[in-house]
């Protein structure tokens, strides 16, 4: 009886963001499916060595809600990366709350990215 009682007044989960592998990110990539890659890192982080992801945004994260809009206006999916990946599940989670649909976090960020041997800009 807990059980039922348990799941018929459990709060609805919050919608969370998806994460994405560097492997899969790059497949689609290569593919030339149309992302958005928002950086969240500070533009010293963006553009310092070992550098950013080819095609991404700069938007730091204190300036992601302002940008709500304007992701949304692109109705495209949307990638969000830092350099491990703490930044962008907190940009992501700001973004999939104001309800933008598509939304993943590179699992270890940029770091990771540059492990796996891909490019960085």
């Amino acid at each position: 009886m807990i059980g039922i009682l348990s799941r018929l007044f459990r709060r609805p989960r919050a919608a969370e963001p998806n994460w994405i592998e560097s492997q899969a990110l790059h497949r689609r990539l290569a593919s030339g499916e149309r992302l958005l890659l928002i950086d969240v890192r500070q533009p010293d982080e963006f553009t310092a060595p070992p550098g950013h992801l080819p095609g991404a945004l700069n938007v730091p994260l204190a300036e992601v809600p302002s940008r709500v809009q304007d992701f949304a206006a692109r109705q495209q999916p949307i990638v969000v990366v830092c350099k491990t990946d703490r930044r962008s599940a907190r940009a992501a989670i700001e973004l999939v709350a104001a309800g933008l649909p598509d939304v993943a976090v590179l699992r270890s960020g940029t770091d990771g990215w540059h492990q796996q041997g891909f490019g960085l800009e």
